[in-house]
């Protein structure tokens, strides 16, 4: 491996001339907050506990602080950057400061959202400044689409780390727990001062890490599903998980039989439940009377009438599709 040299990073006056010669100026829209402290990333990446053999993905590089510091120690680097400009540039910053290890870097320019492959082997580790509005989605969405990830690092607003690592019975456990929990074992890693930044949030900043599961959660019932509780409820947090879940099972009787069978109190919450035991009452969902109605009149009609079947199908699938693009926006 190639060493860098001493002054590879950028400091803060390498960061505002990179911008100043960019025009590029920070923008709310996209929650950017440049680091500019060369030992705050050098402490991500060691909190991060990635290793030379590591393939990172980072998500929003910006100017290149964090990529660089990550060019130091692993062994391949992919950065997803949506702005346009940051996208052009950063190849030429690496290979100015780091040209022993521009080979190692490859750039997706892309919104993270909307990335379901990257160049290379199959990352290995997930580093990132995300920005502050779609830190969540952005998470979850990487973490469903690249199961090869097995460690996660992120710097977020203080207050989102603080719901990513709530543990039940938290008052700010909610869904963002619940689904990174479903991939990982979430905990705080650490607190980020402001004066790293430029420019300089409002908001304090914090370290969440995320350890893949080794085995995944043992239910029969598919992400999807499961999310499909937690979404349902949260939306109405302070009801009952009985009158919460009515909605989604399709009457409160029929969620009070669904939370029974899976052994949760009809009169809990969703804040007091584990991420199994949202799993047991997904698998324990039944069929409302429509449902079987409707589940009978599909037999029927099958059995009497091929044509129509093929009609049935060709209606639902475009439902079919548009679920699986949902589910994997999650």
């Amino acid at each position: 491996m190639s060493s860098p040299t001493p002054d590879a990073l950028l400091s803060p006056a390498d960061v505002r001339e990179l911008a100043s010669a960019l025009g590029v100026r920070p923008t709310k829209q996209r929650g950017q907050n440049f680091v500019i402290d060369a030992n705050t990333v050098r402490r991500i990446v060691r909190t991060a506990e990635v290793r030379p053999d590591d393939v990172v993905v980072e998500v929003g590089p910006g100017l290149g602080s964090l990529t660089l510091a990550l060019l130091e120690v692993a062994d391949r680097v992919t950065a997803v950057e949506i702005d346009d400009v940051l996208a052009g540039a950063l190849p030429a910053t690496i290979a100015a400061r780091m040209p022993g290890r521009a080979e190692r870097f490859a750039l997706v320019h892309s919104d993270a959202m909307h990335v379901d492959e990257l160049p290379g082997p199959p990352p290995t580790a997930l580093v990132a400044n995300l920005p502050y509005n779609v830190a969540v989605p952005v998470l979850l969405h990487m973490l469903a689409t690249f199961p090869s990830i097995e460690r996660t690092l992120v710097m977020v607003q203080s207050e989102v780390a603080d719901r990513l690592a709530a543990a039940p019975g938290s008052k700010v456990y909610g869904v963002p727990s619940v689904k990174a929990n479903w991939y990982a074992e979430v905990k705080r890693a650490g607190a980020i001062g402001r004066n790293v930044f430029w420019p300089a949030p409002n908001v304090d900043s914090g370290l969440v890490s995320l350890t893949r599961r080794t085995e995944p959660l043992k239910t029969t019932a598919t992400r999807r599903e499961v999310f499909a509780v937690v979404d349902a409820a949260f939306a109405q947090r302070r009801k009952t998980l009985r009158a919460a879940l009515a909605g989604w099972a399709g009457s409160a009787a029929a969620a009070e039989a669904a939370l029974v069978a899976a052994g949760v109190s009809p009169q809990a919450r969703g804040e007091s439940l584990t991420v199994e035991e949202f799993a047991a009452i997904a698998e324990n969902k039944q069929a409302t009377g429509q449902e079987a109605q409707a589940a009978g009149q599909d037999t029927r009609a099958t059995g009497q009438e091929t044509p129509s079947t093929g009609r049935e199908t060709q209606a639902t699938a475009p439902s079919a599709r548009s679920a699986a693009e949902h589910e994997e926006s999650e």
